[in-house]
């Protein structure tokens, strides 16, 4: 990596195949490098609130994947597509030793760039990120219809939450009113605009098709997991209404060693427990590094 001080700054780079990403940086490069992976249907602005702190203890890469916030969609989106962006993101930064962040749809994503180089992988932080058969709430019923029978009467079931109530619903959704009183604006009124822009609506009904490639994959997941054992940070907002609280177990017997936190939020667990979940994340990447540099 090169060895200067960087500011937050958003910047934008072409990728091969002629589209546009949207990214933001932060921290000194000389510092560990930190991959942070939104979910549906957010940006880079998910993590707003921690990216300043994280930068001090490394540098920080939010992209906004393609066709979220302010990248271009790709001609053919598949989660494969989407890791292969970024990937191609990383080498343009040079990127080597790297923690990644998981969150929904940025575990397929960063779940294939740590398997494609598992001895860049320094730690994972999980978030509300699915990777086993455990963590489908009743809301997927809809969905295993439609990937086991992809007929347009099942496709429109399965795409019910393409909606702006839908959209709103990744952050409020059997939330406590309480918590979701903590929600800073409407961040869903932003996410439903890019949404509706062109391009979109077409690209999530083509991934949320793919996703059943992801779950195909699990089981090659769960041994990547078993054989490797990356140093890993689970924070789980516990009011999640599409991945099952159940998952928490699956991810801790795949890696026993694993430290996890149940916090008191929803989905989208930064808009309402950033800073605690923020002093964890940095805990966690300086206890990390200390112990990989103690490693012969």
């Amino acid at each position: 990596m090169q060895t200067h001080h960087d500011k937050t700054a958003r910047r934008r780079m072409r990728l091969s195949g002629g589209t546009e990403l949207a990214y933001v940086t932060a921290g000194d490069t000389s510092n560990p490098g930190l991959l942070l992976l939104h979910g549906y249907a957010s940006s880079s602005s998910t993590f707003r609130n921690v990216i300043p702190a994280l930068s001090r203890v490394a540098y920080v890469v939010a992209p906004d994947l393609p066709g979220y916030g302010e990248s271009d969609p790709l001609p053919a989106p598949s989660f494969a597509a989407l890791s292969n962006a970024i990937t191609e993101l990383l080498r343009h930064l040079e990127i080597g030793q790297r923690f990644i962040y998981l969150h929904d749809w940025g575990a397929p994503v960063g779940l294939r760039i740590a398997m494609q180089s598992p001895e860049l992988v320094s730690g994972l932080i999980i978030q509300n990120a699915n990777a086993h058969r455990s963590g489908f709430a009743p809301q997927w019923e809809a969905t295993f219809a439609y990937w086991s029978d992809p007929t347009p009467e099942n496709k429109a079931r399965a795409t019910t939450f393409l909606t702006f109530e839908g959209t709103r619903d990744q952050y409020t959704r059997d939330v406590p009113a309480e918590v979701v009183a903590k929600i800073k604006g409407e961040p869903w009124v932003e996410d439903w605009r890019v949404l509706n822009l062109p391009g979109r609506m077409e690209m999530q009904r083509a991934l949320l098709a793919d996703y059943g490639n992801y779950v195909a994959h699990f089981d090659a997941i769960g041994a990547y997991f078993k054989q490797r054992q990356p140093p890993a940070l689970m924070v789980w907002g516990r009011h999640d209404a599409f991945f099952d609280i159940a998952e928490t177990l699956s991810w801790m017997q795949d890696l026993p060693r694993m430290e996890v936190h149940i916090l008191d939020g929803g989905h989208f667990l930064l808009e309402t427990h950033a800073e605690p979940a923020l002093n964890l994340m940095m805990d966690f990447i300086k206890r990390t590094q200390e112990r990989l540099a103690q490693l012969p």
